[in-house]
């Protein structure tokens, strides 16, 4: 009878190249940090891409325990790329682009161990957003989380009009939503 080897059967977790991301492991806490501190991690269409990754990567990683996202620099993230939707033709690619954000962070909720957003500087709009998508939010002193769309004639696309109304309430969140604040 032959003799199997032992590392045959070995999972080997093979994680992407990121550009706008970094993800390590250490102690069973899986740190996911976005890496577009010029754009204060603004969320564009790839940023988006690499954390649908990253969630199927943590969704896989056996040494996870618990996920923190945060953000380089001096924001968590100042929401959606701006200049990014401004530059699209086609009314389809913004709902596409919404669309996507949409299932990326339903993908991070869905996540099977505990989930943190470690807040520094600022969580507005989509920032705020991802950060809801996760199960517990820390933010540091002199945080700003904020849903400003409405400035911008816009509401939040990436799924917080149903978050956060469950977090805190739909009378507090309506305030929130329709105020900008």
């Amino acid at each position: 009878m032959p003799q199997e080897d032992a590392h045959e059967h070995e999972f080997v977790l093979e994680i992407p190249e990121f550009q706008h991301l970094t993800y390590e492991v250490e102690e069973g806490i899986a740190l996911v940090t976005l890496r577009r501190p010029e754009a204060l991690n603004a969320l564009s269409q790839d940023l988006l891409q690499e954390l649908a990754q990253v969630a199927e990567v943590i969704h896989q990683d056996p040494e996870a325990r618990v996920a923190v996202f945060t953000g380089e620099g001096k924001a968590f993230a100042a929401g959606a790329d701006l200049k990014e939707i401004a530059a699209l033709k086609d009314p389809f690619a913004a709902r596409e682009y919404a669309l996507l954000g949409q299932q990326v962070f339903a993908e991070i909720a869905a996540l099977p161990i505990p989930t943190i957003a470690a807040i520094q500087g600022y969580a507005l709009g989509g920032g705020l957003e991802l950060a809801l998508a996760c199960d517990l939010r820390v933010a540091a002193k002199g945080a700003r989380l904020g849903l400003p769309e409405v400035g911008l004639g816009l509401i939040p696309g990436f799924g917080g009009t149903q978050r956060l109304p469950r977090l805190i309430g739909r009378g507090r969140a309506l305030d929130l939503i329709f105020t900008g604040r």
